[in-house]
């Protein structure tokens, strides 16, 4: 199965940290690259009955290692001070107990566990590599993805038991490079036009991927299983209790491409909505998975003229929402020093509503101001498809203090057992740090005063680093 490894864009630039690849540059930096290579191919090729096929592959992979390790060295990407808390941390082992440190877990919070997703580099700073083909470099959205974890669990009326665990996401190019132990994925999405082409070039060859699977941007829940997923590659299922990588979702072989990192099930009919974007045609594809998640029962090319970065898809109960912006994508930009993904001021953005099983034709598109839209707020639908009534939206903010930033940020349900709840009834749970104290604490604020002090304040063991997207995983009520 051949899945396209596009998620973000490439930022090329000759203007800074620009080498010109001469003819006797290129000679004189390869040279004594090639020198090791036969001594290498001896050391660990088999000089008796020989399988020519196998040897054959064997030698081209340990050509294009020495070659590019040869050519290439790779560079930690020092953090400044003000960005000390996107460095990475190492997984803690097992669960550590950990308890309130203001306030305590109010009555109807459910059972469960609290999932953020992050990148944390694997070999503790983000790469660069440096070459005679010019820079590329990792950007601060990569890294290895690292799941996050708080688990709450009774342990009688009122008494809680809270624990907090963090692990790899492990695809495959993560335990490659593990195996290997030192970088090998040439950065690919960022750096010098040439030096980026042949980035992804050389990574293919090697590697079997553009670029590597990072799985680092958010977590989901269907059918009672978690996925971690980015834009670039499937979704992978995780063990909830364990965070264990247990393998890859590729919906029974049925999709072909990556999978949006935000997959949405519809209401009413419990069906998955999922979309993949990719550099060539066809540059989005929407699917439907089946209630039971066994089956891919739609897919459908949106025949869109560009590629283009969209990061989100919308349901409602019998429509999907598809965002067509002017942030665009570009490969032929690449060669010419520019910029893989343009905002194109120019150019309309648009939102397309598209019947659940529809197809190209069936899109009604409604333009809007140019933008670039990563999120979709809401959407519904409120029998009045002619748009004259508002839907009323309430907005409240709620202040952290100086210095606390949060992410991850999701809605916690209550758990039934309190009544007259109304539509508020809930909490937001999300991982707080202190850029002053370097802690990192998870705090849970009632929506129905989501302006006041939180009604509990976690300690963690250990600081999180920023990150992206979270979920609650409520544990499924004894019969």
């Amino acid at each position: 199965m051949a899945v396209s490894p596009f998620a973000l864009g490439v930022n090329a630039s000759t203007n800074r940290h620009s080498i010109s690849p001469t003819f006797d540059h290129l000679k004189k930096s390869i040279s004594p690259a090639l020198k090791p290579i036969w001594k290498e191919l001896l050391r660990q090729l088999p000089l008796k009955k020989i399988d020519v096929s196998n040897t054959v592959k064997k030698a081209s992979g340990v050509v294009l290692d020495v070659l590019v390790d040869g050519l290439y060295r790779f560079v930690d990407q020092p953090y400044p001070p003000s960005q000390k808390n996107f460095a990475p941390v190492q997984e803690i082992g097992e669960a550590v107990e950990v308890a309130c440190l203001e306030g305590e877990l109010p009555a109807g919070f459910p059972e469960g566990v609290f999932v953020r997703n992050g990148p944390n580099p694997q070999f503790g700073c983000l790469q660069a590599a440096v070459s005679p083909l010019g820079l590329t470099n990792e950007t601060w959205v990569e890294g290895e993805g690292m799941l996050h974890a708080l688990f709450f669990k009774k342990a009688g009326d009122s008494d809680w038991s809270i624990s907090y665990k963090n692990r790899y996401v492990e695809s495959e190019t993560f335990k490659l490079e593990k195996q290997r132990n030192k970088p090998s994925f040439i950065p690919a999405i960022e750096g010098d036009p040439l030096a980026v082409i042949a980035a992804f070039s050389l990574n293919k060859i090697r590697l079997n991927a553009d670029n590597k699977f990072l799985c680092n941007t958010s977590v989901f829940e269907y059918l009672g299983k978690l996925y971690a997923i980015s834009e670039n590659y499937l979704p992978h299922e995780i063990n909830s209790q364990t965070l264990e990588t247990l393998g890859v979702w590729d919906f029974n072989g049925d999709w072909d491409r990556a999978c949006t990192s935000h997959p949405k099930r519809a209401p009413g009919s419990g069906e998955l909505v999922i979309m993949g974007i990719d550099i060539k045609k066809p540059f989005l594809v929407v699917g439907v998975v089946s209630a039971d998640g066994k089956e891919l029962r739609h897919k459908v090319d949106v025949e869109l003229d560009k590629g283009v970065f969209s990061h989100e898809i919308g349901v409602t109960q019998r429509y999907n929402i598809i965002v067509d912006q002017s942030l665009s994508v570009d490969i032929s930009r690449l060669a010419k020093g520019g910029q893989l993904l343009k905002y194109d001021k120019e150019k309309k953005s648009r939102f397309g509503v598209m019947p659940r099983y529809g197809d190209a034709g069936s899109v009604r598109w409604f333009e809007v101001e140019t933008c670039s839209t990563f999120h979709i707020l809401n959407t519904c639908e409120d029998g009045d498809e002619e748009g004259e009534n508002e839907q009323a939206v309430k907005v409240e903010y709620h202040k952290f203090g100086e210095s606390n930033y949060c992410s991850g940020s999701v809605f916690v349900a209550k758990d039934g057992s309190v009544e007259g709840d109304g539509e508020d009834g809930g909490w937001i749970a999300t991982f707080v740090h202190n850029e002053v104290s370097d802690e990192t604490q998870v705090h849970i604020i009632d929506v129905k005063d989501f302006e006041g002090e939180p009604v509990a304040k976690i300690r963690l063991p250990q600081r999180v680093p920023y990150g992206f997207h979270g979920t609650f995983m409520a544990t499924p009520k004894k019969q």
